[in-house]
């Protein structure tokens, strides 16, 4: 005997949103917690900083969203990149955020 076909077929996970912010938000805070404990205006975040205080501490949804949530701290002004496109510079108005 043949089985029955499966009317509930496994669904595929949801495709995430622009609404799932959530990761990203989590991101953008470990960053500027690390400035918030260098506290200076002009502190730099080198690409090995960046490795051990943010890469080594986040899951792959946070992974995927690290850009953007560096691209939305750039657009705030919370923080500059360098010319090398790796390190992160804090900027006066993210010293005052603090």
């Amino acid at each position: 005997t043949k089985a029955p076909p499966y009317k509930n077929k496994r669904k595929s996970p949801p495709k995430s949103t622009a609404s799932d912010v959530s990761p990203k938000n989590e991101v953008k805070e470990m960053f500027m917690q690390w400035f918030e404990k260098n506290k200076n205006v002009g502190s730099i975040m080198s690409k090995a900083d960046v490795v051990q205080n943010i890469l080594t501490k986040i899951n792959a949804k946070q992974e995927d969203a690290m850009a953007s949530a560096i691209n939305d701290l750039k657009t705030e002004g919370l923080i500059e990149i360098q010319e090398d496109g790796v390190t992160l510079v804090l900027t006066q108005k993210g010293f005052d955020s603090f």
